[in-house]
């Protein structure tokens, strides 16, 4: 079901206030991965406030909707999704990436409310998400499972090996969503190595493939619902076009924002024009 003009002005407000737990839990922490966390705030906002069947006051339900984050460094943009779904209280964001801690650089499904599966190895959590499913369909149960990876991860080879075991397996339940923001560590995606044809590629491994701009609430709610209902059949993945750093003029686009913290001048301006931004 599509969401509705009030429901998308809901969904904006809490994109707003994920990006503004991002800068604010990285800056504090003086660590942390900024644009890739920016880059997936809507594909999280669509999963968790809209797509997933969770219940944040029982994590372990046996009946949830899975979810991977193969892209494990940027769990800042996860943790305060989590946080702001009501998983634990925002208050904890100040605890990130600290000796100790629930909430590591790193997700760790043994210490964080809401995690499904430890990640940071980039290319293995396809590999984790189609086991999910072949475990739930021995156990006889019904669920999805979506496994949220990085475009510089599928320059990883296990990801194909993933990807083309679900295909000739025809993997029901089983949605993939890739955060294509075309930048990596230290430079562009297809600068290092080129992904394209990405769809054809997906398409080639027997996946049913949607795409869209990945920063269009209204676009991401309609794909990944569309690629939930496509996954009857078989396995499915959505091509989010985004943009790294996103909502922040001077990370956008910008590898050099890849892993590092804003120091205090630059948060203050990256928390104004968040805020600007929403109007």
């Amino acid at each position: 079901m599509l969401c509705n003009q009030e429901e998308l002005a809901e969904l904006r407000n809490v994109c707003r206030r994920i990006r503004l737990s991002i800068i604010n839990t990285i800056a504090h922490a003086g660590a942390g991965h900024t644009g890739g966390s920016l880059s997936e705030v809507e594909i999280l906002a669509a999963l968790y406030f809209r797509a997933m069947r969770i219940d944040p006051s029982r994590p372990q339900w046996p009946d949830r909707d899975r979810f991977i984050l193969s892209k494990g460094h940027a769990s800042p943009g996860y943790y305060c999704t989590l946080a702001a779904r009501g998983y634990f209280d925002e208050r904890r964001l100040a605890e990130f990436d600290a000796i100790n801690s629930m909430l590591q650089g790193h997700p760790c499904m043994r210490q964080t409310p809401g995690v499904d599966m430890s990640t940071g190895s980039l290319g293995q959590g396809l590999s984790a998400g189609a086991g999910m499913v072949l475990g739930r369909d021995q156990l006889g149960m019904h669920f999805h499972v979506y496994v949220l990876l990085g475009d510089g991860e599928l320059q990883e080879g296990q990801v194909w090996e993933a990807a083309m075991f679900a295909g000739q397996r025809r993997l029901k339940g089983l949605i993939a969503i890739v955060d294509y923001n075309r930048v990596q560590l230290s430079g562009t995606v297809p600068g290092t190595l080129d992904l394209e044809p990405l769809a054809d590629k997906w398409r080639a491994f027997q996946w049913l493939v949607f795409e869209c701009d990945g920063h269009d609430l209204a676009g991401v709610v309609q794909a990944i619902e569309q690629a939930r209902e496509a996954s009857v059949s078989g396995p499915a993945v959505v091509i989010a076009h985004t943009t790294k750093g996103k909502g922040v003029s001077f990370m956008e686009g910008k590898y050099q924002w890849h892993g590092r913290a804003p120091n205090d001048e630059e948060c203050r301006r990256a928390l104004a024009e968040i805020e600007h931004d929403a109007g």
